[in-house]
């Protein structure tokens, strides 16, 4: 995978943007053994995929400059030292009291830059600049604690895809990359956040009463042997991991896209991985902003 990004043979890395890059051999996945270099190449390789749903979209890295068995850390602050061509988006917070200058990744070289600071995770927020204030889109995040796993998890997800079907919706998912998957609908401009928190809070609790082992409230969320159907990230200022980001697993998994045909028992999260996931020709959400959505 080295020196080839894109496919291209015997093309550097460097040869292919401005930024600066640094430790390219440095082992960020010790236990794939997988260096800097293929984190680069694996984000250059996953652009045309990933940068049309990073556009505008503010970004929170979470940055693992000593590998993933190293301490990591949140950065919504670009960093002292952010390039010229990284494009920027400022807002004040109430809760930091202060301006966050978010960085928005709307071209390659600031995908390249993120991930040679060893932004291995990118979580995005679930509205963008156009229209900071109310979100575009909506989220189910689905967690297993044990004894179950992503069997159960998958299970439940399938309740959640014919429930919101058969209220008229067309819901998209993706693994989480960790332990559970991410439902996501795009919606139509104009809801405000706690609609949508309301709306996901209510079709949690009404698979909660009809299917074993599910909870919809928080309290519950950490109850053995349950799966929780979370609808909390629908707030202002909470993010996901984008589509396509890696995650910071010892196997290097990927928060993947899915068509809903692959999500089916006997898949594991691990099975999308910085090795798999790169050769992936298919993106299942390619449309997911051309189907905005009403919720009722």
């Amino acid at each position: 995978m080295a020196g080839t990004p894109g496919g291209t043979t015997g093309t550097s890395i460097r040869d292919l943007t401005r930024v600066r890059l640094t430790r390219l051999d440095k082992v960020l996945y010790p236990a794939a053994g997988i260096t800097k270099e293929e984190v680069i190449t694996y984000y250059i390789r996953m652009a045309p995929f990933l940068l049309p749903f990073l556009k505008e979209r503010p970004l929170t890295m979470h940055r693992f400059p000593d590998g993933v068995e190293g301490e990591g850390f949140f950065e919504k602050d670009a960093p002292r030292g952010t390039p010229a061509y990284v494009e920027i988006f400022t807002r004040w917070s109430e809760t930091a009291e202060r301006d966050v200058h978010f960085v928005l990744c709307n071209n390659l070289d600031t995908l390249i830059w993120m991930a040679n600071l060893a932004s291995l995770e990118i979580h995005a927020t679930l509205s963008t600049t156009t229209a900071y204030e109310p979100p575009d889109l909506l989220l189910f995040d689905i967690d297993p604690e044990p004894p179950l796993g992503f069997d159960d998890v998958i299970d439940v997800a399938l309740v959640v895809r014919e429930v919101l079907e058969a209220a008229g919706l067309h819901p998209f998912v993706k693994t989480s990359g960790k332990k559970g998957v991410h439902i996501v609908i795009p919606l139509v401009p104009g809801y405000r956040f706690s609609e949508v928190r309301d709306f996901a809070h209510e079709i949690g609790r009404q698979i909660a009463r009809t299917t074993p082992h599910v909870v919809s409230e928080f309290p519950h969320s950490q109850d053995p042997g349950t799966v929780f159907v979370d609808f909390l990230q629908n707030a202002h200022g909470k993010t996901m991991a984008a589509p396509y980001s890696l995650r910071a697993t010892p196997g290097a998994t990927v928060s993947t896209p899915l068509r809903w045909e692959e999500l089916r028992h006997g898949v594991r999260s691990e099975d999308f991985n910085v090795k798999t996931v790169i050769s992936r020709h298919e993106d299942p959400w390619r449309e997911i902003f051309d189907n905005r959505q009403k919720i009722h």
